[in-house]
């Protein structure tokens, strides 16, 4: 199913839905269009602006590093899919090992299955009736399909157990501890915990099989309060193994595990006690695919153990100058509709005129329209209109969603691949 899926992707027609692409390859299939090997940066080739690109070396060198790092600390992994939501690069991360997928939503499920992904982890408590049966559904057609979702709750567990009456197979459910008092989601005491846990094995359409959190919603987060978080989880799995509540699993899964702080992570599971049951040490990151030039590369793991190696920046979004009304002052042609701005503004890298590129000296982004980038110009910034700007960006999940479909470019600009998102 994964495979036909991913074949008809590169059957899709390109037209008016996909920006930034060339007008004259309007009804060209995608793989017929990416077999041309066109050139980002040559106008005969006929790129747009604005135009969203990922790095083919950096998005390889990414995917290959995580999958080096979560090897080397015996950790499972199921990348946050929320964060490209493009199912070539969910094969792709499991071809790199991944043990499987995390959602949030049963809608990006929907698309993890339509591509064939037969793990998913759903990093939420999961009430809507309509969507649980369409899961159960899958559950007793596919018998190699397998779901975890999350339960901080007794009246979700009754919500689900509603809503599965009759169902062929239980659907997996890990308890969430949530990270502390004014976090996010997950129960807030461990004695909240048995109490779902308890309600858990009184129903036939759910079994327990783990614990699950959220170190990144951690109060005023430092390594002292992240680790002393995840001691709490590690603890409440061995609690509640001592109290038989995983007795119809065949593992334990303990799952955490974001973008900023999974070398804690790692360190606290490496001192997971020995339970009843074989352990699924289950780490969850996604924002590594891209990385950023933002926030992430600000909070990366890897700047405290940079003995790990390094993330790099898959992302540039090329846009133009129109406009340059005064020499303190110039405009592009991409705006919120195009760049992340929630986390950070992007951020201008180069520029490029005439197929040379030199360092964006003496330009700062300062704001964004729906449509325009503005910018501040240096004196002396070599800046005209026409000009060609490389900006990084900030924050993945929101750079994504804002593009359909996303040349994959290698260091000279050929176009060798094309990313399709589903948001």
């Amino acid at each position: 199913m994964g495979t036909e899926a991913l074949t008809r992707l590169a059957e899709e027609h390109v037209d008016h839905r996909f920006k930034g692409l060339p007008p004259d390859a309007y009804g060209l299939t995608v793989a017929e269009l990416a077999a041309q090997r066109r050139n980002l940066f040559r106008e005969a080739d006929g790129f747009t602006t604005p135009v969203l690109a990922l790095s083919a070396e950096r998005l390889e060198h990414n995917l290959a590093l995580m999958e080096t790092y979560t090897t080397r600390h015996g950790l499972a992994f199921a990348p946050h899919g929320k964060t490209s939501m493009a199912p070539q690069l969910f094969h792709r991360q499991i071809e790199h090992g991944a043990w499987g997928i995390t959602l949030a939503v049963p809608h990006q499920v929907r698309v993890a299955r339509a591509f064939g992904i037969r793990r998913v982890f759903l990093a939420n408590e999961l009430v809507d009736a309509p969507a649980l049966r369409w899961i159960a559904a899958e559950l007793a057609a596919d018998p190699d399909f397998r779901l975890v979702a999350y339960v901080d709750s007794v009246r979700g567990v009754e919500l689900m157990d509603a809503a599965l009456r009759g169902s062929v197979r239980p659907v997996d459910v890990v308890v969430e501890l949530g990270a502390g008092d004014g976090a996010r989601t997950g129960v807030r005491t461990e004695a909240e915990a048995g109490e779902v846990a308890a309600a858990v094995a009184a129903v036939p359409t759910l079994r327990l099989v783990g614990v699950a959190g959220y170190e990144g919603e951690v109060p005023e987060a430092d390594p002292e309060r992240v680790r002393s978080y995840l001691r709490r989880l590690v603890a409440l799995a061995a609690g509640l193994d001592r109290a038989g509540r995983f007795g119809e699993a065949d593992e334990i899964v303990v799952s955490a595990g974001g973008s900023a702080w999974f070398d804690a992570v790692t360190d606290v599971f490496a001192d997971v006690p020995e339970l009843s049951k074989p352990v699924l040490k289950l780490l969850r990151s996604g924002a590594y695919v891209s990385h950023d030039d933002g926030h992430y590369r600000r909070i990366t793991p890897f700047g405290r153990v940079p003995e790990e190696g390094a993330l790099e920046s898959a992302f540039r979004l090329w846009a133009q100058v129109v406009s340059r009304p005064s020499p303190e002052q110039a405009f592009a042609n991409a705006g919120k509709r195009d760049a992340a701005y929630d986390l950070d503004l992007p951020v201008a890298q180069v520029v490029r005129r005439d197929g040379e590129e030199r360092p964006a000296t003496g330009i700062t982004v300062t704001g964004l329209s729906d449509q325009h980038t503005w910018l501040r110009t240096a004196p002396g910034a070599d800046v005209e209109v026409g000009d060609r700007i490389g900006f990084g960006l900030s924050h993945p999940c929101t750079s994504f969603d804002k593009w359909q479909l996303i040349p994959v470019a290698e260091a000279d600009g050929t176009v060798v691949d094309y990313i399709r998102t589903f948001f």
